[in-house]
């Protein structure tokens, strides 16, 4: 009885956490349709069940519901493929978070996470405590080559970050919804000129370490440079 119980808890919050990111993912996107119709229109439209299942079997993992709910509302990328010799984060979206990051849809959720635990299985961290990276991992967010990102973890449901040369570190936000509703109080901020003081700095500030052959990375430019220090 107990384990039912449990089970039918575990349902109840998945559904309610999946309900919270449809919200604050919808501030954001009415917030970007309003105010930058570009960016907007790089969030692509909605995603495909049967693509995302395929990316789970190929992963070899689970997305949780409330990552279902966001990448059926829009998949950046969906439908295209990565040009040859382009950024490992190929169709990523830019000006959507405030660490100036992009944001990615399934096709370079898959090719990083793959990335990422390829790296972690040939070079395994010399603590096996601490990997560079775990199979419970999914990466939500990078800069073009990888280096730094943000990720979520199936296990718990928080998202944590990633950044080349140091320990990733879990639990930044406590949810994808809070993720998103942090993303949406930065850029609702930018039409009161409060962006600089929320953010600790503007978009464009925030973001200068990406590679900058591919910072308009929505418009499908290849990588053809070396990442920016």
């Amino acid at each position: 009885m107990w384990l039912v119980r449990w089970r039918s808890c575990m349902s109840e919050m998945a559904t309610h956490e999946a309900e919270e990111v449809r919200q604050a993912w919808g501030r954001v996107t009415r917030w970007l349709e309003q105010h930058d119709p570009g960016v907007f229109a790089g969030l692509g439209g909605p995603g495909c069940p049967a693509a995302i299942s395929d990316a789970e079997e190929r992963m070899g993992l689970k997305l949780p519901r409330e990552m279902w709910q966001w990448l059926l509302a829009n998949d950046i990328g969906g439908g295209r493929q990565p040009a040859v010799g382009s950024c490992l984060v190929a169709l990523g979206c830019e000006g959507v978070i405030p660490s100036g990051g992009l944001l990615l849809g399934l096709t370079d959720i898959e090719r990083v996470y793959l990335h990422k635990m390829g790296v972690e299985e040939m070079e395994p961290s010399g603590d096996p405590d601490y990997p560079s990276w775990r199979r419970e991992w999914v990466p939500i967010a990078a800069e073009s080559d990888g280096f730094y990102g943000r990720f979520l973890s199936t296990r718990t449901g928080s998202i944590g970050s990633w950044t080349e040369g140091s320990d990733p570190e879990e639990g930044t936000f406590a949810s994808l919804s809070a993720f998103f509703q942090d993303a949406a109080n930065h850029l609702e901020g930018v039409s009161s000129g409060n962006a600089r003081e929320n953010a600790g700095g503007s978009l464009r500030d925030r973001g200068r370490g990406w590679c900058r052959a591919c910072r308009d990375t929505r418009r499908g430019r290849a990588c053809g440079g070396t990442p920016a220090r």
